[in-house]
């Protein structure tokens, strides 16, 4: 197991802060105060759309709690959630089903 010093740990972070700091900043500082041309306004607004998934896709394929392996409660649950938002097309009414299916799911099959 690799160990880090307390030193080592406070720069990391230092520098993940700074990090996000500048990334920000390189969008809200400098070119914050434009108009950003249409096609542009365009891409940003599949921005959700693009990072949800990638967040969301690792915790249901790759599941810390079973160890990494395929679940069938985290893929019922993914699965109702796309019918959910496929009829619904409410994003606020797929997370929150598709978490109420993970609960029931998870009580009546452990």
């Amino acid at each position: 197991m690799i160990t880090f010093t307390t030193t080592q740990i406070w720069l990391v972070i230092a520098g993940l802060g700074l990090g996000s700091y500048l990334l920000r900043l390189s969008f809200l500082g400098i070119i914050g105060n434009r108009e950003l041309p249409e096609w542009v306004l365009r891409h940003l607004r599949y921005t959700a759309v693009a990072v949800m998934p990638g967040m969301i896709t690792p915790l249901i394929l790759f599941p810390q709690a079973t160890g990494g392996t395929l679940d069938a409660t985290r893929m019922g649950a993914a699965a109702a959630t796309i019918a959910i938002s496929l009829w619904t097309r409410n994003t606020t009414l797929t997370i929150f089903g598709g978490a109420a299916v993970l609960f029931a799911l998870h009580f009546s099959l452990s």
